[in-house]
C-alpha cells in the first residue's frame, strides 16, 4: 500500500475482504481509524459436535476484526499473538459481532481488545491481541 491510499479504505476493502474471511462469510460492518466491527451469521457448516459455533470460527472472526482495525491507521500490521476466552456458544442462525479497539498503540507494537457479542450485546468471547506494524513507504 502506498501513502496515497486511504488507510481506512484499505483496511475495509483489502484486509476486510481477504480470501479466508470471505470464504467463512465474515463481513466488515464498520471501520474507522483504530477501530473495526466485523460480523458473521452462524451457518450449519460452522457448528461443532454440540450444535454451537465452533471456537475456531469465533477466533477467526476476532482475528479478522483485529486485522482490520490494526491496518486502519496508515501502516502495515500483522498479528503477533491473540488470546481468547470463550464465554458462550452461539447457535445456528445467530449473527455475532467482533469489535476491536486499541488498548495501546506504540511505535512498532499495538495491543487490542476484541469482544464478540450477539445481536443483543451478550458476550460470546473476549480476546486480546498484539500486532506488529511499520509505516508504509
Amino acid at each position: 500500500m502506498s501513502k496515497d491510499i486511504d488507510p481506512v479504505k484499505y483496511a475495509k476493502e483489502i484486509v476486510g475482504c481477504d480470501p479466508f474471511a470471505s470464504y467463512l462469510g465474515i463481513h466488515v460492518e464498520e471501520v474507522k481509524e483504530a477501530y473495526a466491527l466485523c460480523s458473521i451469521t452462524i451457518m450449519p457448516q460452522h457448528l461443532n459436535a454440540v450444535n454451537r459455533a465452533h471456537g475456531a470460527l469465533v477466533y477467526a472472526l476476532s482475528d479478522q476484526a483485529l486485522a482490520v482495525a490494526s491496518n486502519s491507521m496508515g501502516y502495515s500490521a500483522i498479528a503477533l499473538n491473540f488470546n481468547i476466552n470463550y464465554i458462550s456458544g452461539p447457535a445456528d442462525g445467530e449473527k455475532i459481532y467482533a469489535e476491536a479497539n486499541p488498548v495501546n498503540i506504540g511505535k512498532k507494537i499495538s495491543v487490542w481488545k476484541v469482544n464478540v457479542t450477539d445481536s443483543e450485546g451478550k458476550l460470546i468471547a473476549s480476546g486480546e491481541g498484539v500486532a506488529y506494524h511499520k509505516k508504509f513507504k
